[in-house]
């Protein structure tokens, strides 16, 4: 007699993912998505329809549209004069309907932007880092990427998926970078994949020093300006620009969708080097192009600011008085040599129960920056003040959280 095998039990897959939103409750780290308008013309005023009636006033103080350039009559005209010119969408991939003349001559000012030949656009900068960084070891048998240790997700995504083998430096530990580098096969293909400006801990990469151990290692560069374009530099280029290096980095990657405020992402690099990802990347192939109406918006943007340094100047006055602000309230400021002023909490729920307060009771928008973004034990509040931040907005942002603060008997700076 034969015994049948008893059926496996069904899956609860209701209870899987159930228990998976439970732990990031219980962790303190679930992610509440604002809901908000902003004022067009009136940033960093907007309209919040989140736990009330109606819209309520706030001022928006976690915006990565460091500029407000995407609040510029200049870029909203472009997108305005495109749409009632082109249309809506762009019609496909590039390869089969995408591809407009305003993608071309966006290309082109990036190139010029950062000194190198060729430019390529992309959907966002998370993808652009992914499928550059995955196609670039693909095509070099045998590469080995040298990747910072405060990578943003992206570049570690792409990198996971190039199949490389791969080694992690301690952050901005160039003696770290150059031991690993030593220890691997002279004759094995190279690359430094490294930021800029961090946005997180808000500090900057020895990038000169990065190239002169690329150079003594014959390893290829690959530079993250997401966090600084339109941000340093004469013409907005970058801290590359801004130290005069941007040369010697075989490719620098950047975002349309911060300082320059529209959205999308791009790469520069040599002709040959564009090609290739071009024409091998499927997620740049496969996906469907930046609209043009978007793409004229950045256009505009990235010519505006190659030119003009007013918003650049406004921005940074105010993130070093906002820090000189806090700094005197004693609240944990971090050290920070960037336009970003991170305040540190150490703690999810705490650093979600701040921000819960400031939006309902002052009506000031910050988000909590928490685990994965940032390791456990370092959650904090990013703030990102802009040219229209004037000083009495800020000064009512920190009464706020002393008050804060002491209500929750939090530890100030020492």
């Amino acid at each position: 007699m034969r015994i049948e095998d008893s059926p496996s039990p069904a899956v609860d897959y209701s209870r899987v993912f159930n228990q998976a939103i439970d732990r990031l409750h219980a962790e303190g780290r679930y992610r509440v998505f604002i809901d908000i308008l902003r004022n067009k013309g009136a940033y960093p005023n907007a309209r919040c329809f989140a736990g009330h009636n109606g819209p309520k006033p706030i001022t928006v103080w976690c915006s990565n549209d460091y500029l407000a350039m995407g609040q510029h009559p200049k870029v909203i005209a472009a997108m305005e004069e495109a749409l009632h010119d082109v249309g809506a969408g762009s019609g496909g991939t590039r390869n089969i309907g995408g591809n407009t003349h305003y993608h071309i001559e966006l290309e082109l000012e990036l190139a010029d932007l950062h000194g190198k030949q060729g430019a390529l656009i992309f959907t966002s900068g998370y993808v652009s880092n992914e499928a550059t960084l995955a196609t670039l070891g693909k095509i070099l048998p045998g590469c080995i990427i040298y990747s910072d240790e405060l990578n943003h997700a992206s570049m570690i995504a792409g990198i996971r998926n190039s199949g490389c083998d791969k080694r992690v430096f301690r952050h901005n530990d160039l003696a770290h970078l150059e031991e690993l580098l030593a220890a691997d096969d002279p004759a094995s293909p190279k690359l430094i994949a490294f930021e800029s400006v961090y946005s997180m801990d808000a500090d900057i990469a020895p990038i000169a020093e990065i190239c002169d151990l690329a150079d003594k290692y014959n390893a290829l560069t690959y530079l993250d300006e997401v966090h600084a374009v339109g941000m340093y530099g004469a013409r907005g280029g970058g801290i590359s620009e801004r130290d005069g290096i941007a040369e010697r980095l075989t490719i620098i990657e950047g975002t349309l969708g911060k300082a320059f405020g529209v959205m999308g992402g791009y790469i520069t690099a040599d002709q040959t080097i564009i090609d290739v990802i071009r024409s091998y990347a499927p997620g740049f192939i496969f996906t469907t192009s930046l609209s043009p109406v978007l793409v004229a918006g950045a256009l505009a943007s990235v010519r505006h600011l190659k030119g003009s340094t007013a918003e650049r100047e406004g921005q940074q006055a105010a993130a070093t008085k906002l820090k000189a602000i806090m700094a005197e309230a004693g609240l944990p400021v971090m050290n920070s040599t960037t336009h970003i002023v991170p305040l540190m909490v150490g703690d999810p729920v705490k650093a979600k129960k701040i921000s819960d307060i400031l939006l309902a009771e002052y009506g000031v928008y910050v988000q909590p920056i928490n685990y994965p973004t940032v390791p456990r034990g370092t959650e904090r509040l990013r703030f990102t003040p802009g040219p229209a931040h004037d000083e009495g907005m800020m000064r009512e942002l920190v009464d706020a959280l002393s008050e804060i603060w002491g209500r929750l008997e939090l530890r100030k700076a020492a």
